[in-house]
């Protein structure tokens, strides 16, 4: 199995979840390193943390150098890398994350599981949507965005669920969150959907946030009422 090394984080993926480009950007240390630098500048020491799309436990471990493992809750919907999670987070000394499988949906959607697609590579898995080809498609729990955040009451969520996240902004989200770090997936919906989550996360009391946004990822914080 290969290992990588990355932001002095190890990382250890099967050759059946790579494919040659992303095999590239671990290799050179360039994997989502727009998403890290964003962690390391905003989560806090003692922060409560709700990863949606845990990947391979890359952001979630970096996480775990900051504030407690057991403040951190991470997310996945591909059944092929929640063991390779938490086998992650092990080696790095973070086995106290809670990793959950399963898919975020948004309280409109109402079911108790979904079809998720899995492809070649892990970072371009997603939730099957009209059209998906029917092939490598299985059924994974759905899990509902307000019941995590009742649960959790994460200080901090980060987002990375390829362009899932677009059911996520239909209502304001609570008080407890100060920042919301998002992958966005325009190429996935449209700019009209991108206008939503703005403007969600305005009517929730967090603004945008430019020191940890760049390209399709965008930061939120909280602002201080006036």
């Amino acid at each position: 199995m290969p290992r990588f090394e990355v932001n002095n984080v190890t990382l250890d993926v099967d050759d059946s979840l790579l494919n040659e480009r992303l095999s590239e950007k671990l290799d050179s240390g360039g994997y989502e390193a727009v998403e890290a630098r964003a962690a390391s500048t905003r989560v806090k020491p003692g922060d409560r943390v709700l990863e949606l799309g845990g990947g391979v436990g890359y952001i979630s471990s970096i996480c775990a150098t900051i504030t407690d493992p057991k403040n951190i809750v991470t997310v996945e919907a591909n059944p092929n890398t929640v063991d390779v999670i938490r086998h992650n987070l092990d080696l790095n000394g973070a086995s106290g994350v809670n990793v959950i499988h399963g898919a975020v949906v948004g309280d409109a959607q109402d079911m108790d599981t979904l079809l998720f697609h899995i492809g070649r590579a892990f970072w371009s898995s997603a939730i099957a949507t009209v059209g998906s080809t029917q092939e490598n498609l299985v059924e994974v729990p759905a899990l509902r965005l307000s019941d995590l955040l009742a649960t959790h009451k994460p200080d901090v969520v980060i987002m990375d669920i390829e362009g899932a996240e677009e059911h996520l902004f239909d209502q304001p989200w609570p008080d407890f969150v100060r920042q919301v770090i998002i992958e966005l997936h325009p190429k996935k919906y449209s700019g009209q959907m991108v206008k939503e989550i703005f403007d969600c996360m305005s009517l929730s009391g967090l603004a945008y946030d430019p020191g940890c946004s760049r390209a399709a990822l965008v930061g939120f914080k909280r602002v201080a009422n006036t």
